[in-house]
């Protein structure tokens, strides 16, 4: 189908029924299709200080390119897995965008979707770690990624969309942007997952919350997605700095499960909260989005043959779904995190979230492919860029097989 027999997508247009995603709905798609990945391709200048740093002075230590952008890693970790992304976003014609193209080009991945003109200011940003990996500050320079990313540019690759097996979105997109892709995906039954990139930016969930299936915030990111979905500051962030004793994965939770209820509510059907350090909350309305949810209608390759084979094989349910949900609540898992000899921490959520799309486009389950998020988490921390050059199929299926077998359901009070 060409590109331009797309017909756009109407405000006035009523809104799409919502639908159960089920095995049946995505075996109903006519043929194989490529995940799609809308957003950001950034390059990140990453400034990591050999002493500790000095204000009103230069600091020796080590300066470094990265290819960045959340859905560009995202799209990276998951090609690194064996799932070819279609990547829709926007560079320029300059030093910053040849890199990022350069290396897509490499991977075999598809650049049609990506805008280029001499117009477009490559999405740039600059960040300083301190001595541990962590983001001391940052300043980012991505206006580019709203204003030349489109909805009309995103319309112009809507038969993409509509053949796609699942759609990723990153907050970095502009609302109406978001609400354009979104629509389409809901007109042929696409699962969308939202990814809120930022605090600030993840507030835009407001506009596409009745079409998105997965999202994946942090803690932070939550409450702020609540928030907006409120239309009101009623929750508050988890101000870990002014508790003195560590909390206990069931304290973590009680203190977040009105927010995390609040985007269920919302037909949300799946919530990934990352925790870091901490690991992950795996939260679901229903039951079966556990069980059943894949995207087995993807094209197959032979990393994602062999990765589904082995943690399929390896990782069978274990009873820990064999709990009773009370009225009002929903079913929670904590996954813990896996230790790590960390060298950075940016691209960790990032490779959670490819890695864990990739493996649903594989053919494993949703308890399954958060496994797998977590183990590429793992190797992206131990790693000097944001994805690693390569995944170790036996190093990623040993991590995710500790994750699933690590997890726990989180229960509510009443069922205490």
């Amino acid at each position: 189908m060409e590109g331009n027999k797309f017909q756009r997508i109407s405000h006035q247009q009523s809104e799409p029924t919502r639908r159960g995603l089920l095995k049946s709905d995505l075996a109903a798609k006519d043929g194989e299709g490529e995940a799609v990945v809308i957003g950001g391709m950034v390059l990140d200048i990453n400034a990591t200080p050999s002493v500790p740093a000095k204000p009103r002075t230069t600091t020796p230590g080590k300066v470094r390119y990265a290819l960045g952008g959340v859905a560009r890693n995202v799209a990276e970790c998951m090609s690194k897995l064996g799932t070819k992304p279609y990547m829709i976003s926007a560079v320029g014609l300059d030093m910053a965008g040849n890199l990022l193209l350069e290396q897509w080009k490499s991977a075999e991945l598809s650049t049609e979707g990506i805008q280029r003109h001499q117009d477009i200011e490559t999405a740039v940003v600059c960040n300083i770690f301190d001595g541990k990996g962590e983001l001391a500050a940052a300043v980012a320079s991505v206006d580019a990624i709203e204003k030349f990313l489109t909805p009309e540019w995103v319309w112009k690759f809507s038969w993409k969309i509509r053949s796609s097996p699942v759609l990723m979105v990153d907050a970095n997109l502009s609302s109406p942007t978001l609400e354009a892709a979104c629509q389409l995906a809901a007109e042929s039954k696409t699962p969308v997952w939202f990814e809120p990139v930022s605090v600030a930016k993840s507030k835009r969930i407001a506009s596409v919350a009745k079409y998105v299936s997965f999202a994946s915030p942090n803690e932070d990111e939550l409450i702020a997605m609540a928030n907006a979905l409120s239309s009101a500051d009623v929750f508050s962030p988890i101000k870990r700095e002014d508790i003195h004793i560590k909390l206990s994965v069931r304290s973590l939770f009680q203190m977040l499960r009105p927010a995390i209820q609040v985007l269920l509510e919302k037909g949300i059907k799946v919530i990934v909260v990352t925790l870091g350090s901490d690991g992950v909350f795996l939260c679901s309305s229903e039951k079966h989005e556990f069980d059943g949810l894949n995207f087995r209608d993807v094209k197959s390759h032979s990393f994602s043959r062999q990765l589904y084979e082995i943690v399929n094989s390896s990782c069978h349910r274990n009873g820990i779904l064999n709990v009773t949900r009370s009225k009002g609540s929903f079913y929670a898992l904590h996954f813990p995190a896996l230790s790590a000899s960390v060298v950075r921490l940016t691209g960790a959520g990032d490779c959670l979230v490819g890695g864990t799309i990739a493996s649903l486009c594989a053919g494993l389950d949703v308890m399954q492919s958060v496994a797998v998020g977590i183990a590429s988490a793992k190797a992206a921390v131990e790693a000097d860029s944001n994805v690693p050059a390569k995944h170790c199929l036996t190093n990623i299926a040993d991590g995710a097989r500790l994750a699933y077998f690590g997890a726990r359901p989180v229960f509510c009070p009443s069922t205490l």
